[in-house]
C-alpha cells in the first residue's frame, strides 16, 4: 500500500473539476469477429427448438494459427443434478425452483465446415473450470487446418434444444417461451495480450449458478417459425414476416454489432410500442448541462431516437406506462452520461406468472423486466420496483453489451457499474430520498438501498473474483452488485461529480465494443486524475476488509481551577481550594471558562481511507480536520472557551463504503438519529420481497 496524503485526497474534487475531458470519439460499428444466420423452429408440443447455424469465425490474432474451436452449450446446464450448475445452484434460483423432471439440453446433431468435412468425430466436451465429468456446457471441435491470421472458417451446424421449465434465465411457462442461451455460441478466442494474457487461447468458462456470460461482436441475423397466434420479440429489428399454409409463421430478426442473442413467444402478450424522442424526451437544458458537466459539445451528447417495444402480460395493463418511462429514462440518462445508445431497437419484456426466474435478465437490445399484479394500484404503485428493474437490465445495454467485459471472471465490471449507474439513474428520475420507494408515508432512495447490505462482517470476500469462487455463493449479490456500487459512490466522493462524470464517459467510449478488464479500468483512473490510486483499489477492489469509522467518546470538560501553589512571572502565587472553587462555580455560571474537548475517532475496519472530522463549537462555525485513517484510532484534543456540540466522522458522507453511518456523529447531549435503524430495517425488508419475486 502506498501511503498517502489525507488532505490531499480529500481537496481532490475542488481540484480535478477543472481537469478537460479525455475525449475518445464513439467507434460506430464493432471488430465483428462472428456472423451467425440462424435458422429455428419452434415445437410447442415438445418444447424444443430445432436449429442450424451457419457460423463464419475470423481469426482476430495476428500471429496464431488456430486449429479447435471452443463452444458454449449452455442448455446443457440443465440436463441432470449433477452438472456444475446444479451442483452450484441446488436448482434453486432468485426465489424459483427447477420444475421436478423438467430438463433442458441441447445437441449438436451435425457440424461441418462449409468445404464439407465432418467435424462432429472430433467433438468433445471439456471442463476448464473443475473438472466435472458430468457438466456438458463447453464443447471443443478439432478443425481439418488451422484457421491462419485474420483468414475465417465458416460451419455448418444442426441442433436441439430442449427448453425446461423456466426457473433461472431461460425456458418455458405455460405458453410463455424465454429463449437465452438456445444455440450453440462460440467462446472467445484471445490473443496474447489480451486482457492480460500470457498466452493466447480460447475463454470459454462452464455454465455457473452465479456466473453470466462473455462472447464476441458480431452479426445475427435469425429466423424463428412459431406457431401464427404467437407474439414474438427478440434482439434487433424485425426485418421481415413469412407466413405458411401449417400454421405457422416465421419471423426474421437482425442486429449487427452485438454479442448475444435472444427471443420470447407467448400469444398472450400485450404490444405495446413507443418512440424515444431525442428532441422530446430530452430538454435543450438536459443537453445544455451534460455538455458543461462532460467538457463535451452539445453535438456530442445528442441522442438518437429509439423504437420501444413493450410486451407485456394482459393483467399488467396498468403498468404499461410505467415501462414506457423506464425504458425511456434508461435510455436518456445512460445515452446522455455516456454516449448514445446506438441501436434502433429496445424490447422490454414481462415475463407470464410463475415465469419469474426468466425476468431481470439482459440481452442486447433485449430484456426481461417483471412485475408484479399487486403494483397495478395505489398505494401499491409508488413501489418502483417496476422501474427498478427495467432502468438496471436497460443499463446492461452499456455495462455488458456495449462495454463487453468477461462476466465469469469479472462481474463487477458490469453488475456493480450498472448497480451505480441504476442508483444515479432512479435518483435523476424520481427523486432523491423517495427514488426507489414512495409507501405511506415512509420513503427511500436508491443510495440508501444500496447500503443494506453493507456490514461490518462483510470482510471475507474480494470484489475481484471469478462467480464462482465467492463463499458462501450466496456473497456473490453484495460482492458484484452493491459492493461495487458503493466503492464507485466512495470513488465519486473523492474525485468530485464532474471527474467522476468525465471519467466514466471515457470509460464507455474507449471500451465501447471492446473487452476491458479490471486494470484497464484502474490505469484511466490514474491517467484522467494524473495520481496512482493503486492504494484505493488493491484495498477496496482486490481486498476483502471492511470500511467502518465510527466516534469512540467524546466528552468537553470544563477545565478546573488549579490548587496549590504556582510560579508565574508576578512570584509564588497560593490557590486555595475555597478559592479554587469559588472560581469553578463562577465559570460554570457565566459559561466563560476554558473546556477541554476530547474526541476519539476510530477505524474499526481493516481498510485505511482518508477522511474528514467535523466539529461544531458552541457559538462557531463548523471546522474540519484531516485525518489519513491509517491508525486505528486519533485522538483529537482541544482547549478553548467553547464548548463541543457535536462531532461528525466523514460529514459529507463520501465513503458510501462505510459499513454503518449510524455511529459516525455523536452528540454531546441527546440524539435522535439511533431512530434511523429503522428504516434500515425497512430496506433490508424491502430488498428481501424484490428477491423474493424474482425481480434482482
Amino acid at each position: 500500500m502506498r501511503r498517502i496524503a489525507a488532505a490531499m485526497i480529500l481537496a481532490l474534487p475542488g481540484v480535478l473539476a477543472a481537469l478537460p475531458a479525455a475525449a475518445d470519439p464513439l467507434p460506430a460499428v464493432s471488430d465483428r469477429v462472428v456472423q451467425y444466420h440462424i435458422r429455428a423452429a419452434l415445437d410447442t408440443a415438445s418444447r424444443q427448438i430445432t436449429g442450424t447455424e451457419t457460423l463464419t469465425w475470423r481469426n482476430p490474432s495476428a500471429a496464431d494459427a488456430v486449429s479447435e474451436l471452443q463452444f458454449h452449450l449452455y442448455l446443457n446446464a440443465f440436463k441432470n443434478t449433477r452438472t456444475t450448475f446444479m451442483r452450484e445452484s441446488g436448482g434453486r434460483m432468485r426465489g424459483a425452483s427447477a420444475g421436478a423432471d423438467s430438463w433442458g439440453w441441447i445437441d449438436v446433431t451435425s457440424i461441418r465446415t462449409a468445404a464439407g468435412a465432418d467435424l462432429k468425430p472430433s467433438l468433445a466436451f471439456i471442463q476448464p473450470d473443475d473438472g466435472n465429468p458430468d457438466d456438458q456446457t463447453v464443447a471443443r471441435v478439432v478443425l481439418p487446418e488451422p484457421v491462419s491470421p485474420g483468414r475465417s472458417v465458416t460451419l455448418e451446424i444442426s441442433f436441439t434444444s430442449q427448453l425446461p421449465r423456466v426457473f433461472a434465465r431461460t425456458g418455458y411457462e405455460g405458453d410463455f417461451y424465454l429463449a437465452g442461451q438456445w444455440f450453440p455460441k462460440l467462446g472467445v478466442y484471445e490473443p496474447a495480450g489480451m486482457r492480460g494474457r500470457a498466452a493466447s487461447g480460447w475463454n470459454c468458462h462452464q455454465y455457473h449458478a452465479e456466473s453470466e456470460f462473455y462472447a464476441d461482436y458480431g452479426t445475427f441475423t435469425v429466423e424463428i417459425t412459431v406457431p401464427s397466434n404467437f407474439v414474438v420479440g427478440a434482439t434487433g429489428a424485425r426485418t421481415s414476416e413469412r407466413r405458411h399454409a401449417n400454421g405457422t409463421t416465421t419471423h426474421v430478426f437482425e442486429q449487427a454489432d452485438v454479442h448475444d442473442f435472444a427471443w420470447t413467444a407467448d400469444p398472450d402478450y400485450l404490444v405495446v410500442k413507443e418512440t424515444f424522442s431525442a428532441e422530446r424526451d430530452v430538454t435543450p437544458a438536459e443537453y445544455e448541462r451534460t455538455a458543461k458537466l462532460l467538457g463535451r459539445t452539445p453535438d456530442e451528447v445528442r441522442l438518437s431516437d429509439v423504437e420501444i417495444t413493450v410486451l407485456l402480460q394482459p393483467d399488467h395493463r396498468p403498468q404499461a406506462r410505467r415501462h414506457i418511462e423506464a425504458a425511456k429514462a434508461g435510455l436518456k440518462w445512460y445515452g446522455l452520461w455516456y454516449g448514445r445508445y446506438p441501436y434502433k431497437t429496445l424490447t422490454v419484456v414481462d415475463p407470464a406468472p410463475g415465469a419469474s426466474g426468466a425476468g431481470g435478465m439482459e440481452y442486447p437490445t433485449f430484456i426481461t423486466a417483471g412485475t408484479l399484479w399487486l403494483f397495478n394500484r395505489w398505494p401499491f404503485d409508488r413501489i418502483r420496483m417496476l422501474e427498478e428493474v427495467t432502468i438496471h437490465e436497460f443499463g446492461h445495454q452499456f455495462w455488458y453489451a456495449l462495454v463487453g467485459n468477461n462476466e465469469f471472471e469479472e462481474a463487477w465490471l458490469d453488475e456493480g457499474l450498472n448497480t451505480w449507474s441504476t442508483a444515479k439513474a432512479m435518483l435523476a428520475t424520481y427523486g432523491r430520498g423517495r427514488s426507489a420507494v414512495e409507501f405511506l408515508g415512509f420513503t427511500m432512495d436508491d443510495e440508501e438501498a444500496l447500503r443494506v447490505r453493507n456490514s461490518p462482517e462483510a470482510r471475507y470476500n474480494r470484489i475481484l473474483a471469478a462467480a464462482w469462487d465467492y463463499t458462501p455463493s450466496s456473497e456473490y449479490g453484495f460482492y458484484a452488485y452493491e459492493k461495487p456500487a458503493l466503492a464507485l459512490a466512495t470513488l465519486e466522493g473523492y474525485l468530485g461529480e464532474q471527474a467522476m462524470a468525465r471519467l466514466m464517459r471515457t470509460y464507455h467510449e474507449r471500451w465501447r465494443f471492446k473487452h476491458p478488464r479490471s486494470e484497464d479500468f484502474f490505469a484511466l483512473v490514474d491517467e484522467m486524475t494524473g495520481r496512482d490510486w493503486s492504494w484505493y483499489f488493491d484495498q477496496v477492489v482486490r481486498g476483502t476488509d471492511a470500511v467502518d469509522y465510527d466516534v469512540g467518546s467524546a466528552s468537553s470538560v470544563l477545565v478546573k481551577r488549579g490548587r496549590g501553589v504556582f510560579d508565574g512571572p508576578g512570584g509564588r502565587t497560593t490557590v486555595s481550594a475555597a478559592d479554587a472553587a469559588k472560581a469553578d462555580a463562577e465559570a460554570e455560571r457565566t459559561g466563560k471558562g476554558v473546556y477541554r474537548t476530547v474526541v476519539v475517532v476510530r477505524r474499526s475496519g481493516g481498510v485505511r481511507l482518508p477522511v474528514e472530522v467535523a466539529f461544531k463549537f458552541e457559538g462557531k462555525p463548523v471546522e474540519r480536520q484531516a485525518w489519513d485513517g491509517r491508525a486505528t484510532f486519533r485522538k483529537f484534543v482541544f482547549e478553548r472557551p467553547e464548548k463541543l456540540e457535536w462531532v461528525d466522522v466523514d460529514p459529507d458522507r463520501r465513503i458510501a463504503l462505510d459499513a454503518n453511518w449510524l455511529n459516525n456523529g455523536r452528540r454531546l447531549r441527546a440524539d435522535s438519529r439511533p431512530a434511523a435503524s429503522w428504516t434500515a430495517r425497512w430496506l433490508f425488508v424491502i430488498q428481501h420481497l424484490i428477491t423474493a419475486v424474482g425481480l434482482m
